[in-house]
């Protein structure tokens, strides 16, 4: 088989999924929805220029990027929808769970909003396609204590670049199981605010 050299520097940068890899999944995900995305949204690895170390997430709210530090300079740069102004938040936080397919619990400001959310209650809405959370889950803690936001899948193509999530950071699925394959628990993840970083 002869690879572009596009499908090379992609290859090189991860942003590749193996045939095994797509076939692991439970249920169907199409890895390659990146690519249908706005350009400047498209999953990349870049020049980025932080003090953050290596392995730090940073996610800039106002441009609706998420980076993963690489070191050496460079970061892998996601585009993602991020919470609308009344759940914005700022600072930083942990990793402190990672789930696959993960269960999906309504939390109160949800439950006000679509009463019939709470057939979900107390169980939670088991992991699947139409589970708000997507293929994956990353628990966002402040010490011991549940921010209740999350980075997380099942966001629409039309999600991306957008304010369009409750204070979470939605990724579209492939996205989210890329970064997922690449942290673990105890990742520090550090929200900018405008003027740069939260002190």
């Amino acid at each position: 088989m002869i690879l572009s050299r596009r499908h090379l520097i992609a290859a090189a940068a991860g942003l590749v999924f193996p045939a095994a890899a797509r076939a692991q999944e439970p249920y169907a995900v199409n890895m390659d929805e990146w690519k249908k995305l706005a350009h400047k949204f498209q999953r990349k690895q870049m020049e980025f220029e932080t003090s953050e170390a290596e392995g730090t997430v940073v996610v800039d709210p106002r441009k609706c990027f998420l980076y993963l530090v690489l070191g050496g300079g460079q970061a892998l740069r996601y585009g993602v929808a991020v919470g609308k102004a009344a759940h914005a938040w700022e600072g930083e936080v942990t990793i402190a769970k990672m789930k696959e397919w993960p269960t999906w619990i309504p939390a109160p400001y949800h439950l006000k909003k679509k009463p019939d959310l709470a057939k979900w209650m107390p169980d939670g809405m088991p992991g699947g396609p139409e589970n708000p959370l997507g293929a994956r889950a990353m628990y966002l803690f402040k010490g011991e204590v549940d921010t209740i936001n999350r980075i997380h899948g099942s966001a629409k193509l039309a999600d991306i670049g957008t304010k369009a999530t409750a204070g979470c950071i939605g990724m579209l699925n492939g996205d989210v199981i890329d970064l997922y394959n690449r942290v673990q628990v105890g990742t520090r993840v550090v929200m900018l605010k405008k003027s740069g970083f939260f002190g």
